[in-house]
């Protein structure tokens, strides 16, 4: 899984960060629970040089819906697993879609203030998409 809470991250300076006891106590959990949930690759705090945890406040939230889900739905270990990486999906997806319509958005803008007669066509079979000027052809063979 592609935790976005791995070691890779960098640290925020206007972050708060917790040793595991502070984080335990926080979601009402044992030490030794949030130890299995990061070997079992649920929630992977941040570690320091010397291997401790650091839980930022994204982790405790994410130790509480994994406590929720648990506990209160009956959802497994495995099906949390799941859950999370696919809410993960969701969300990269969406940035991802969020990127792509503000970039559509933008071409739009250029197309409407290019020229009147100009139009976005969609090419069949093709991912593409071009800017139609009817009569372009014959405008730049006749300059």
């Amino acid at each position: 899984m592609a935790d976005s809470n791995s070691s890779t991250n960098k640290v925020r300076d206007d972050e708060q960060y917790y040793v595991i006891s502070v984080a335990a106590e926080l979601t009402g959990m044992h030490a030794q629970t949030l130890r299995t949930y990061d070997r079992l690759g649920l929630v992977s705090p941040m570690r320091t040089r010397g291997g401790g945890r650091r839980y930022s406040a994204r982790d405790i939230e994410l130790l509480r819906r994994v406590q929720y889900l648990s506990q209160e739905e009956g959802v497994n270990l495995a099906g949390i697993k799941t859950i999370i990486e696919l809410t993960e999906q969701i969300e990269v997806l969406e940035e991802e879609l969020q990127a792509e319509r503000a970039a559509a958005s933008e071409l739009r803008s250029q197309l409407s203030t290019r020229r009147r007669g100009a139009e976005l066509v969609h090419v069949p079979r093709s991912t593409a998409v071009v800017a139609w000027e009817p009569f372009a052809s014959r405008r730049s063979r006749n300059r």
